[in-house]
């Protein structure tokens, strides 16, 4: 015990049924303190049939159980064999992989090594969040709260030593942070949106752009391809030339207007003076839902990813490359119930970005109807749940987390409950398109 570095032994019989425990206690007050021979057989110092969990319970079991019974170490058993071993010490190391945890540390950084040390930790909180069964949608959130916060930190960080700011300004986020999605796979979408009287060339506002956009870099959320952060001049205007922005591509929906179009309407603000972005959004949906030939190309461009489902009622899966024989769970599971979420944002007029709020108050504006919300939020709930879990799994086996899940790894009853959902999104995004006359 001393060699291995472990507090506890579990003792098996040939044929792996565990017959008891010994702690290091056990050990230092009855062998020890009591002065037992130690040739006498383990038997004489275990805890005979100690309490087990099966290896399927759930972190609160264990640590509810654990807390109520006063016990340090918890075998696991799965048809009464011995699997592992829980101790307290694992729940202390669970525990300090907490959102609270990581928030504070983010908080006290003082430069950008200190905030890459916490968002390396990121991979191993989904995990953990994971393996307690919390909600997809408790999960995404928590995870972008570190997102928030490092952003936050990163422009008090950026203002303290370029001094005051020359106007009023708000930083804000768009794409899986705006809606707050984000999971073990992300890189950066934001902008700043300045007062009418700045001036978006002024050094401040450059300078402040590329201290956070780096340093959210730096933190592991690299630089959007497309460069869609604040550090592209482009992104970084006053409100005036936002507004410009927002009502030509409503006035002229061109391919690429839809596309900026399908980002910008999840922006949510991060920093800085809110009031700035709540005008901007209030008018904006107000035109767009009157302008229903936007909306028609927006519906068009939102039918563009669908669900990977085969003509024979299978999967569709990568035909090559390195995920032959995947389906991407975010580009074909997710992206498609995103679409649907913010066309029904754009035909009611909801002020929320996050895609399942979209979806429950969609169905209480009878944008779509009540069973239908409830059967696409479920199918939502469905595909994002396997997606976080297919991360975790890669995350627990030493693997970076993706979204190409391999439906052989699933057992039959997972497999059809996924096509079920898939096929919910498909019959979601067909009477979306038909309903509304979607351009092709």
């Amino acid at each position: 015990m001393r060699d291995a570095g472990i507090s506890s032994l579990a003792i098996t019989g040939s044929d792996g049924k565990l017959l008891g425990i010994v702690t290091l206690r056990d050990m230092s007050g009855k062998v020890v303190a009591d002065g037992r021979d130690a040739a006498a057989p383990v038997a004489t110092i275990m805890t005979p049939d100690p309490v087990t969990l099966e290896r399927d319970a759930l972190g609160a079991d264990v640590l509810s159980l654990m807390v109520e019974r006063g016990i340090g170490h918890l075998p696991i058993t799965e048809a009464g064999r011995f699997v592992g071993m829980i101790t307290q010490s694992d729940l202390m190391r669970v525990q300090a992989v907490s959102t609270s945890v990581l928030l504070r540390e983010i908080a006290a950084a003082t430069e950008s090594h200190a905030l890459r040390r916490a968002t390396s930790r990121i991979p191993e909180l989904l995990s953990s969040l994971v393996a307690v069964s919390q909600r997809h949608e408790v999960i995404t959130r928590q995870i972008t709260k570190i997102a928030d916060a490092v952003t936050r930190r990163l422009l008090a960080l950026a203002e303290a030593q370029l001094g005051p700011a020359p106007a009023p300004w708000l930083w804000a986020a768009c794409g899986s942070q705006g809606r707050q999605e984000q999971t073990g796979v992300t890189d950066q979408d934001n902008c700043l949106i300045l007062a009418p009287e700045a001036d978006p060339h002024h050094p401040w506002f450059r300078d402040l752009a590329r201290f956070v956009t780096d340093g959210l870099n730096d933190a592991g959320y690299v630089y959007c391809p497309g460069e869609m952060m604040a550090s592209n001049p482009r992104w970084r205007q006053p409100i005036e030339v936002w507004r410009g922005y927002f009502l030509g591509w409503i006035a002229r929906p061109s391919p690429e207007a839809r596309m900026l179009a399908s980002v910008m309407f999840d922006l949510r603000a991060i920093a800085g003076d809110p009031e700035l972005l709540d005008g901007l959004q209030t008018e904006t949906l107000a035109v767009a839902q009157r302008n229903s030939i936007f909306v028609a190309h927006m519906i068009a461009n939102g039918l563009k990813h669908r669900p990977p489902l085969g003509l024979i009622g299978g999967f569709a899966t990568i035909r090559s490359g390195e995920h032959r024989n995947h389906i991407d769970m975010k580009l074909n599971g997710v992206v498609p119930v995103t679409d649907l979420g913010r066309i029904y944002a754009l035909q009611a007029g909801l002020k929320q970005v996050n895609t399942r709020a979209r979806l429950v108050a969609a169905g209480e504006a009878g944008v779509i109807s009540t069973s239908g919300a409830a059967d696409l939020i479920a199918a939502y709930d469905l595909i994002q749940s396997r997606r976080l879990e297919h991360q975790a799994r890669r995350i627990r086996g030493g693997m970076r987390p993706d979204n190409f899940l391999a439906p052989v790894d699933l057992s039959d009853f997972e497999r059809s409950h996924l096509r079920d959902a898939f096929v919910i999104v498909r019959s979601m995004q067909s009477a979306i398109g038909h309903g509304k006359g979607a351009l092709g």
